[in-house]
């Protein structure tokens, strides 16, 4: 099916180069290159970086190696490629300038600065000087302050006890805690391995504790040959209860991680930390607090730590907002760190697997959030570029983004513009990983004019060493993967390519020192590294740094790749070269630095928006010539002097075209400060069909040695057109080699709305993988792409379908796997088909209103025959809530304050709802979602948790499914700008829940009449449509009995409708309209709930006026005292006063007792014991007043429901039994609680045959007879009139049997309470079940439990 291009995270691929990159499903998290591998357009005579003297290797007269070997040192040297762009040349050349002096920042997922590597530069300076979480994930609420007691302990925030050791300075005796459940920080990665580990650890245990329970039973049955006593049959259940209990523990387990304990004080003179991580330890003599080495923030000491020996995962701690909030960094990927190493990594010993900057410095900012799967946020972009800011940064290393809607555009890509440009920071960023077709880049680095977007390419020698082919290629190329330009507004978007794979250093806890990945991920960091080499010769020879002159001299000085123009879409200007460009740069010194703002329209053309490039992709655009006006802007860095440098500049240039026949220019320009436009003509009605590049570029006359100061590309698309009837084109005879691409551009034909694709392949013998990809571009839409990742094991065929829009230009990429077939000399072979078909309608989307009608839509086919068969589904709800609560606030300036001085702000919206059935559910934001680098707010960060505080769901701007149990739940939604007025708009801010139906989903019925849905006749199922023809059908609404339960009035239906049939052999979308490759959104808005029609009808009544008089003033007095607060003495006072007074004037009345216990129990007192004992007495009230013989003995017989009166008796008689039961069911509670405060649990052991197990205080004490006989006494007799298993009362029943010394019975009775209490979880019901597994003596699984508790009872919700 057709799906919007988009892919999130890092680009990067783990797997082998002959594996495809895929796409993680979780979130839609890049992992590997999602966006395809691509590659060069032509490899003739492609000019290679890689020097002869490497390796062994012939070359041919069209420069294509022949016979490549690697020997020992270019094998290592090929695992972290330098030589492909001059990197090793320059070092050689100037030792010195290898990175020193120059600070590195790295936006990624973070960076273990315990790596190989990444401990010190070249001239032995701390290579890390800060390690920064931007996005928050590791943050721990420290805000609660404690001090310590006499013997040096505290209270963790966990609720453990905690020992201070004496030698740490703190003069202000406050300590600040916080906690973290250690897994919140680890990869998925390191989880899963820590898990597999303790489980191991944990079963064990838990089969020696089993063992045990099997062998008490055992020697029960050998010494009880014959069990008729109910007390022994009572014990050998209870026995075998706790067999049963902890083999269920096996299957239930579900590892929440430990605990951390985090301390944060004020030494005099600066915030540190310390953690107590015993619950990652086996030995529990290790990582206690007091042992712990104190941490402060990482740039003051550049101190780290590792929580355990079985982690292996390194930290670092920083502390914000005077001490209320810690900072714990970890990584999120390996990703981050393996960028870093590309770019800065120094081996002392290993100088061939240096990085291409051993001498630099590294700011790790940390962007993906680990709450996400390391996808990136707004607040960790923000963040990161404070930091860039604050740590005089010289270049930026970015290898993240997304696909974005509006190139160029959105609240990050300003706050980038103004670093660029004030803060003179080079922006080097990935290009995306989703080629091979055009105009696949990501956001920002692909598409962003202050950015340096980077092409990932692979030389011969990367792909015989770092890949281990059997057989390098013949020459360099771009990865298959690697995304294309241009923009789609027109700007070349991939500017330079570098070396995209590399087996660099990764984070200790992967257990391994170096790690091959590949991707664009890993071009950036090489061009990087090269950035800062020619940045650290510059600052060393004085020359003036700019991000302008330094990109200009990295794009002029490029190795082109590739031989043909349209090639540059592919590789940018080319394979970098670092002499090159330093050579550039040294003679450039003296020129001023400028960059050259490009702003392109159409001539006579009204548009509120502008390109920066011309990009001709429809037919209509390539019919004709047309005329455009470029506007030219020479851009100063903030801060440039007026009569120094804005005044006199001045240059004369030259325009040249590269295609004089087509694009046509002006010859000359006069630039000055204010700019200059000029007018350029397109003539593409002569080329051939197919893509064609060209450029017009400005040279400065009196300086023709500085390249172009500027380029305007232009990029045609000149589409085939399908003349068949009905429509249907071949490629035959497509002949491919690895990494060979071939593109067709086709218009789509009007009226169509999907194809069917045939592929067919022959020609070799080995396995063959192909990248088939589509493309199509829309005003204000991402870019519609359709991709398969096909593999050929032999000669064959394979089918498609994927979605088209009729009308628009259509890009058709295939390409081999730059690495697919190497070795084999056979020459892949492929024929290529595609059908077009299509069914018009009336109706795009279809909004079905609420009411019984029904809603027209006419189709007709407009190419060929079709088989009309609409098919619709309704298989989600959305509801929209409004906020009952916003707060705005202003964030912390440690971290959110950007450099203009402005302080960031934070809107937080509170959202309640409520499901009456576990669902999955997912919040929809329709303003912010899905938008991250093209929106102009900052950040959004929402989060679900149910009544105890416990989380259940995080995300962004890319929500997802969440499965939420029964129950009331709280969303919070995090929104931050420095504009308050921004944030003010938003404070009633509308946001949908929507929920999966899946049972609940309603199939939608097709009718021929207008009255079909009512009548139910006249029903429609498929027809055949000739081309030309109309036909028009009714699509009815779902009855109000198939409407989903917990649908209110106001929230929407929403599903798929479609129309088409596809052909059997391509596709299996039986009668699911979202899998047919054209379906289109229909909606159904919930009208109003139907009216009770027996509400409002009155009831006889045989009572006189006065009597129901006297009995509506009764119930009010009643219904008054229920309403009276009872907070405070005075009010508990008022309440007892009027209590008394009511029961004088209704004696046995036994409503009102029910009220008076009701209120007795909600009531909070100091004196517990006599509270109690009202609490008995209020019951003894309720009991008296009911007639238990009359009661029991209406119960016990079937009235006649047509006698007058029975159901209003029964009602009536069924409510003075659930008084009674729930009257009972309080005494027997307060008895216990009497017993347990009197200390007469012994005797109420005793009392019940069994042996003490709960002795207050250690100590026994006299008992009271009368106490221990009413409680059994009160037990049986509520056993009379409800059943004590159920949940209601199990509370009393797992108390009888736990004093009774039967726990295993005792813990069948609470979990079964669990079970059945649901959640929101009852805290009290788990506190229980811990003291029973103490009692036990199970310490694994109190030590379990305990941890859960955290989980389920987190004291307050985690910080945004």
């Amino acid at each position: 099916m057709q799906t919007g291009c988009l892919f999130k995270g890092p680009y990067v691929s783990i797997y082998p180069s002959f594996f495809p990159p895929l796409l993680s499903p979780h979130l839609g998290v890049l992992i590997s290159p999602k966006s395809r591998p691509t590659n060069t357009g032509s490899k003739k005579s492609v000019i290679r970086a890689m020097p002869a003297a490497a390796s062994s290797l012939e070359i041919d007269n069209n420069g294509a190696l022949r016979n490549f070997k690697l020997n020992e040192s270019s094998f290592l040297a090929s695992l972290m490629p330098k030589k492909e762009t001059g990197a090793d040349r320059f070092i050689e050349a100037h030792p010195e300038f290898d990175g020193r002096g120059v600070v590195v920042a790295i936006f990624d997922s973070g960076v273990d600065p315990a790596a190989a590597g990444l401990q010190v530069t070249s001239d032995g300076k701390p290579k890390v000087l800060d390690v920064l979480d931007c996005t928050g994930s590791g943050d721990v609420d420290t805000s609660t302050i404690v001090k310590a007691d006499a013997n040096g302990c505290i209270r963790g925030a966990s609720g453990v006890s905690l020992t201070i050791n004496p030698s740490w300075k703190n003069p202000s005796g406050e300590w600040h805690v916080g906690y973290k459940l250690v897994y919140e920080l680890l990869t998925d990665t390191l989880v899963s391995r820590l898990k597999k580990e303790r489980k191991k650890k944990w079963d064990e245990k838990n089969q020696e504790t089993i063992a045990e329970a099997v062998k008490q039973l055992e020697e029960f049955d050998k010494k009880q040959t014959k069990v008729d006593d109910l007390n022994l049959k009572k014990t050998r259940a209870d026995l075998q209860d706790r067999v049963d209990y902890l083999k269920k523990q096996t299957d239930s387990y579900d590892d929440k991680g430990p605990v951390i304990d985090a301390v944060v004080w004020h030494d005099g003179e600066v915030w540190m930390v310390a953690l107590d991580t015993q619950s990652l330890e086996d030995d529990s003599a290790c990582g206690k607090l007091a042992d712990f080495v104190p941490l402060t923030n990482f740039k003051i000491e550049r101190k780290y730590g590792v929580f355990s020996k079985l982690d292996a995962c390194t930290f670092v701690t920083n502390v914000y907002n005077e001490g209320t909030i810690l900072s714990i960094v970890t990584d999120s990927s390996p990703h981050g760190t393996h960028v870093a190493g590309i770019a800065t990594a120094f081996h002392p010993t290993e100088p061939l697997l240096n990085g291409v900057a051993p001498g630099a410095q590294v700011v790790s900012c940390k962007i993906g959030d680990s709450r996400l799967g390391s996808m990136e946020t707004g607040t960790g972009l923000t963040r990161a570029l404070i930091a860039v800011v604050e740590h005089k940064c010289d270049v930026i290393n970015m290898s993240y983004g997304e696909y974005t809607m509006f190139p160029d555009y959105g609240r990050f890509v300003e706050l980038v513009n103004e670093v660029v440009n004030k803060y003179r920071v080079v922006f080097v960023s990935s290009a995306g990983n989703n080629g091979p077709a055009l105009t696949t880049l990501g956001a920002p680095g692909g598409t962003t004019s202050s950015i340096i977007g980077v092409g990932a390419y692979v030389s011969p020698a990367m792909a015989a060493g770092a890949h281990a082919l059997v057989e390098a290629p013949p020459e360099g190329l771009e990865y298959t993967w690697s995304s294309r330009g241009p923009t789609a507004d027109g700007d070349l978007g991939v500017y330079v390519s570098a070396p995209g794979g590399a087996v660099a250093p990764v984070p200790t806890w992967t257990l391994q020192r170096r790690q091959l990945m590949n991707g664009t991920s890993m071009s950036s960091p090489s061009a990087c590294g090269g950035v800062a080499l020619v940045i650290s010769a510059m600052k060393a020879e004085g020359i003036h740094v700019s991000p302008y002159s330094v990109r200009k001299a990295l794009e002029n000085t490029c190795t082109p790749i590739g031989c043909l123009p349209e090639d540059k879409l592919s590789n940018g200007h080319g394979l970098i070269q670092i002499d090159k460009a330093f050579e550039y740069a040294q003679k450039a010194a003296d020129l001023p630095c400028i960059w050259y703002k490009i702003s392109i329209s159409q001539a006579g053309k009204t548009s509120s928006s502008t390109m920066r490039g011309i990009y001709l992709r429809e037919a209509s655009y390539c019919d004709q010539s047309t005329e455009w006006t470029v506007q030219v802007e020479p851009q100063f860095h903030e801060g440039a002097s007026n009569l120094e440098q804005l005044v006199p500049f001045e240059e004369c240039i030259e325009l040249r075209s590269s295609g004089k026949e087509v694009v046509k220019a002006p010859d000359y320009l006069l630039l000055t400060y204010n700019g200059r436009s000029f007018n350029v003509v397109v003539d593409p009605t002569k080329l051939s069909d197919g893509l064609h590049y060209f450029e017009v570029y400005g040279i400065d006359c009196n300086a023709p040695w500085r390249g172009p100061l500027f380029r305007i590309p232009v990029t045609i698309t000149k589409p085939k057109l399908v003349q068949t009837h009905p429509p249907l084109i071949t490629f035959s005879g497509l002949s491919f080699q690895p990494g060979h691409i071939v593109r067709k551009f086709i218009k789509v034909p009007f009226g169509a709305t999907w194809a069917e694709a045939t592929m067919r392949t022959s020609g070799f013998d080995t396995s063959r993988r192909f990248y088939i990809d589509t493309v199509q571009i829309s005003p204000l839409k991402r870019p519609m792409k359709w991709e398969s990742n096909a593999v050929f094991s032999s000669p064959s065929t394979k089918c498609f379908t994927f979605s088209v829009e009729g009308g628009r230009t259509m890009e058709l990429v295939i390409a081999q796997f730059w690495s697919s077939g190497v070795g084999s000399n056979e020459t892949a072979v492929v024929e290529f088909e595609i059908a077009f078909h299509g069914i018009d309608v009336s109706k795009d989307e279809v909004i079905l209103d609420g009411s019984e009608a029904p809603v027209r839509i006419e189709a007709q086919a407009l190419l060929s025959s079709e088989k009309l068969a609409p098919a619709a589904k309704l298989n989600k709800i959305r509801v929209p809530y409004r906020p009952t609560d916003s707060k705005l606030s202003a964030l912390s300036a440690d971290r959110d304050k950007l450099p203009s001085g402005k302080q960031i702000l934070a809107l937080t919206l509170t959202y309640k709802f409520k499901l009456e059935d576990a669902a999955e559910v997912k919040p929809q934001i329709p303003l912010l979602n899905n938008r991250i680098y093209d929106n102009k707010f900052e950040s959004q960060f929402y989060m679900i948790s149910d009544s105890n505080k416990r989380v259940y769901a995080m995300g962004d701007v890319y929500p997802d499914y969440a499965k939420l149990p029964k129950g009331e739940y709280t969303l919070q939604l995090h929104l931050r700008h420095e504009n308050v007025q921004y944030l003010e708009n938003l404070k009633q801010l509308v946001l949908f829940i929507e929920r999966k139906l899946d049972k609940e989903a309603v199939q939608l019925s097709f009718y021929t009449q207008p009255d079909g849905p009512v009548t139910g006749t006249g029903s429609y199922s498929s027809s055949a449509l000739d081309p030309g023809s109309k036909e028009a059908f009714y699509i009815g609404p779902p009855t109000k009995d198939r409407l989903p339960k917990n649908a209110p009035e106001g929230s929407v239906l929403l599903g798929a409708i479609s129309y088409g049939k596809p052909s059997t052999v391509v596709s299996d979308q039986g009668n699911d309209p979202e899998k047919n490759p054209a379906s289109y959104q229909i909606t159904y808005q919930v009208p109003p709930a139907k009216v009770d029609e027996d509400k409002g009808k009155n009831s006889t009544s045989k009572k006189s006026v006065s009597e129901r008089l006297e009995e509506a003033v009764r119930d009010v007095k009643i219904k008054i005292l229920a309403n009276l607060k009872q907070g405070t003495d005075d009010e508990r006072a008022e309440w007892k006063k009027l209590s008394i007074s009511l029961k004088a004037e209704y004696p046995k009345y036994t409503p009102l007792l029910a009220q008076i216990l009701k209120g007795l129990l909600s009531q909070e007192v100091e004196d517990k014991a006599h509270h109690y004992e009202e609490i008995i007495a209020a019951a003894d009230e309720v009991v008296d007043s009911i007639d238990r013989d009359e009661l029991a003995k209406f119960l016990s017989i079937n009235g006649d429901p047509e006698e007058e009166d029975f159901e209003e008796t029964k009602k009536k008689m069924e409510t003075i039994r659930d008084q009674l039961v729930e009257a009972l069911y309080q005494k027997g509670l307060a008895l216990v609680e009497v017993a347990s405060l009197k200390g007469e649990m012994a005797a109420l052991a005793a009392n019940l045959d069994a042996e003490v197990v709960d002795k207050p205080g250690g100590q026994s004490s006299s008992s009271s007879p009368e106490s221990v006989d009413l409680f059994e006494e009160t037990f049986k007799e509520l056993q009379k009139w409800a059943n004590t298993k159920s949940s209601k009362y199990s509370t009393l029943l797992m108390i009888r049997e736990r004093h009774s010394g039967r726990l295993g019975t005792a813990l069948k009775v609470v979990n079964g309470m669990i079970e059945e209490e649901g959640d929101p979880a009852k805290k009290k019901l788990y506190e229980e079940r811990i003291s029973l597994l103490e009692q036990s003596g199970w310490g694994h699984l109190v030590a379990y439990e305990k941890q859960w508790m955290l989980v389920r009872f987190p004291p307050s919700l985690p910080l945004f």
